[in-house]
């Protein structure tokens, strides 16, 4: 028989209320003890992660802020400390994702816009940075880091003025901030104006001793100045003052390349050889197994050399490789990578020698960014005794300027210099000079060590000498207006590619009786296949080694302006000689 079920009362209704109301504020509770407990666990990762951060363990810094994240997903410190780990490890895309994360959990961190905005920069998103650091300003308007953020990234766009405004403006509201003093000289060391942020770099020192950064920066323009035992000073200084490992590297290799320019040979080659370290900031990975050359006897032996930094360099450091070709001695093997361009060339040079190719890459793994050169031609029969940069072997064979040779060290074809000398000689007799005014890399940072075209009036009216075009790219816009301003015509090859074609550059360096040049790729390969080379410098440089030329090549002299960057001081100078040269 079926039951009847009784209608239930208002009051055990209203009781069944009651309790899924105490239900639901127990399951609120306990959401609650869970988001404390979560956000407990999430913060001690944090705390742990910063302790690791501190030790320069960033890799494992990350790990815990990841499992900071992990542990409580709206923790922004997590997020923040996480996207600082993978900035630092090269992951720059994900660092900028997971800074807005961090944002988006906490707006009114306005930390996190300075980090934000230093990613973006990295990335070189400078408008966004531009925003970022702007933002900053209008939430902390009393705090220097945005106004020192903002006036950099400025600087770097290339908008010098505005950068120099804005870091006056806030040196105006807050004169005792020490970053803002350094930050308003580097601008104005950028813009060609050396001497003058002596003034600001000396006051940032004055206004905080114990900041190592304004040393060294101070150093740096102290050297390019050529006042190098006041660079030494100052570097020596950064050291004592410095505690990121990081910048102690960059400390100690600047160091390094202010000895070298001293003509303090022996100690500055030897400690260039910070750049091998696997923590210094411009470290390639050799991808062989041969241990790193530091100066065990070669005879006999088989070593890989491997030209480093630019072509330029690649030439200027080649000035070692017949030494290290004795020094293996006919039991022995030097195998050379180089730049493809150069393969001809340095076939030709070292016969005796396995001349192949280098592969670069670059990887990006837990440990942050790495570049990997690939060498796969040295390995093809083994894997050599030793391996090196072309550099170096200078902290061995090289000890003292009487240590170079001033000799040619490479050899150009010899039909083609025939054949590029008749072309030169089919419109007039010489003396035949070449000319490169600047690198074919033109930014902000590297305008002020290259002199216009437009400059070289003096030098190309000088009588009786013919001019032969040996920059590198794309200048025939330089070279009307030239013509048109001088009323001069430089002979151009034609079809000869200066930039790709590097065996027909040497051909018809070496067909020159003269280069004048910036010290760029084509002067390096003008000297080192024997030609005399006159180079144009805005102030001193470390490959001088302390001498008034640059000893890597035969015969060479260096021209600088008597005030850094001051050409129109420096070419009336060097027309003379010129006109000197050409009557002899």
């Amino acid at each position: 028989m079926a039951r009847i079920v009784a209608a239930l009362s208002r009051e055990t209704l209203a009781g069944m209320d009651a309790k899924m109301e105490a239900l639901a504020k127990l399951e609120a509770f306990s959401e609650e003890v869970d988001a404390v407990l979560a956000r407990r666990k999430s913060n001690s990762a944090v705390r742990r992660a910063v302790k690791a951060w501190r030790r320069g363990n960033i890799p494992r810094a990350g790990q815990l802020a990841l499992a900071a994240t992990e542990a409580d997903d709206t923790n922004s410190k997590a997020f923040h400390v996480l996207a600082m780990a993978l900035e630092r490890m090269g992951h720059l895309h994900k660092a900028l994702v997971t800074y807005e994360r961090a944002v988006a959990l906490d707006p009114d961190d306005p930390e996190l816009l300075i980090d934000l905005g230093m990613t973006a920069w990295n990335l070189k998103m400078k408008e966004g940075a531009v925003k970022m650091f702007e933002m900053y300003i209008n939430a902390r308007p009393d705090s220097p880091l945005g106004y020192n953020n903002l006036g950099s990234v400025q600087g770097d766009m290339g908008k010098l003025t505005t950068a120099i405004e804005t870091l006056r403006s806030a040196i105006y509201r807050m004169p005792s901030e020490a970053i803002l003093w350094n930050s308003l000289a580097t601008v104005l060391a950028e813009e060609g104006r050396v001497e003058e942020s002596l003034v600001f770099y000396n006051e940032a020192v004055k206004l905080e001793p114990g900041f190592g950064r304004p040393y060294h920066n101070l150093g740096y323009a102290y050297q390019h100045l050529g006042r190098l035992a006041e660079a030494l000073e100052s570097y020596d200084n950064a050291l004592v003052h410095m505690t990121d490992p990081g910048e102690i590297m960059e400390a100690k290799h600047s160091r390094s390349i202010c000895l070298i320019g001293m003509g303090r040979l022996e100690e500055g080659f030897r400690e260039y050889e910070i750049r091998n370290d696997e923590r210094f900031r411009a470290y390639i990975h050799h991808m062989v197994k041969a241990p790193l050359w530091r100066g065990e006897p070669l005879d006999g032996k088989h070593i890989l050399i491997t030209g480093e930094q630019g072509l330029g360099d690649e030439f200027m450091f080649a000035n070692i490789l017949p030494d290290l070709q004795r020094a293996v001695g006919p039991n022995g093997k030097l195998q050379i990578g180089v730049d493809r361009r150069l393969h001809t060339l340095f076939k030709r040079s070292f016969p005796d020698a396995d001349v192949g190719n280098c592969d670069d890459r670059m990887l990006i793994d837990h440990n942050g960014k790495k570049e990997l050169r690939f060498v796969p031609f040295a390995v093809e029969n083994g894997t050599p005794d030793f391996y090196a940069p072309m550099g170096t072997p200078l902290h061995v064979f090289r000890k003292r300027i009487e240590d170079f040779p001033h000799e040619a060290f490479l050899k150009p074809d010899p039909e083609r210099v025939a054949h590029f000398r008749d072309l030169l000689q089919a419109n007039g007799p010489g003396p035949y000079v070449g000319i490169c005014w600047r690198s074919m890399l033109i930014d902000t940072k590297r305008a002020k060590y290259y002199s216009a075209l437009d400059m070289w009036g003096p030098i190309l009216k000088t009588p009786g000498v013919r001019f032969v075009n040996i920059q590198y790219g794309d200048c025939a816009d330089e070279l009307a207006r030239a013509r048109e301003m001088h009323g001069v015509d430089i002979q151009t090859i034609e079809g000869l590619d200066l930039k790709n074609d590097i065996d027909g550059a040497a051909a018809l360096s070496a067909a020159l009786d003269l280069a004048i040049s910036a010290p760029t790729a084509a002067a390096a390969c003008a000297g080192s296949v024997g030609t005399e080379v006159w180079f144009l410098t805005a102030g001193r440089t470390w490959p001088q080694l302390g001498t008034d030329e640059f000893p890597w090549y035969r015969k060479s002299h260096v021209f600088s302006p008597t005030k850094f960057g001051d050409w129109n001081e420096l070419m009336p100078r060097v027309a003379e000689r010129l006109a000197a040269f050409a009557a002899r």
